[in-house]
């Protein structure tokens, strides 16, 4: 299984060479969360030995319906790197990814390490020292974004790049159940969110 499991992530990998990979039907169960965690993991080592320093998670399938699409009951993570960060009003190169998708989010920034089995919202709450807008950039080393569960868990949540907003807020007095985001392009309306829309939100 080991085995299976680091050549799963050596096709990963060298999606990132601009050329995307069959589905790892073969190799992972759909919905196979510890065998695509392990995967994921194999490949988080060799890049943080190579240099590129984890700043952070990204959650992915929040929203009840693209569970059910992927056939699932859970939200999925990944990890955030350094170089994953884009500044706000920054550039993202065409060259730097293979088929993305920008999504509106809301960044939230701990201020000291959280840890155990049994983590309250409210301890969650006490350790947040700022929340920001944020965009995701998501992508797929996946052709065709014909993923399942598996797929985007082995490859890093299907993760590309992240931008935060510079305006950073504090929870006190922030209502992140009813806030909403806009999302524009050349002026033009392309989407519109709201934190309820999440799963389960502080």
């Amino acid at each position: 299984m080991a085995n299976t499991h680091k050549i799963a992530a050596d096709r990963l990998r060298s999606a990132y060479n601009n050329q995307t990979i069959a589905p790892l039907r073969e190799l992972l169960e759909p919905t196979d969360a510890n065998g695509a965690y392990a995967v994921q993991a194999i490949n988080t080592r060799i890049w943080e030995n190579q240099g590129r320093r984890n700043v952070g998670r990204k959650v992915g399938l929040t929203a009840k319906a693209v569970q059910q699409q992927l056939g699932v009951g859970q939200p999925d993570f990944g990890v955030l790197f350094d170089d994953m960060h884009i500044p706000d009003g920054g550039i993202l190169k065409a060259s730097q990814v293979l088929q993305p998708k920008a999504e509106a989010e809301v960044a939230i920034t701990l201020g000291r390490d959280i840890d155990g089995p049994d983590i309250t919202r409210e301890q969650i709450a006490a350790a947040v020292s700022e929340v920001a807008a944020a965009i995701e950039i998501v992508d797929s080393r996946i052709a065709d974004w014909q993923i399942t569960f598996a797929d985007t868990v082995a490859d890093n949540g299907s993760s590309a790049m992240f931008v935060l907003g510079d305006t950073r807020s504090t929870l006190d007095g922030l209502d992140l159940w009813t806030c909403g985001m806009v999302m524009e392009v050349n002026d033009e309306i392309v989407s519109l969110g709201a934190g309820a829309a999440v799963l389960a939100i502080l």
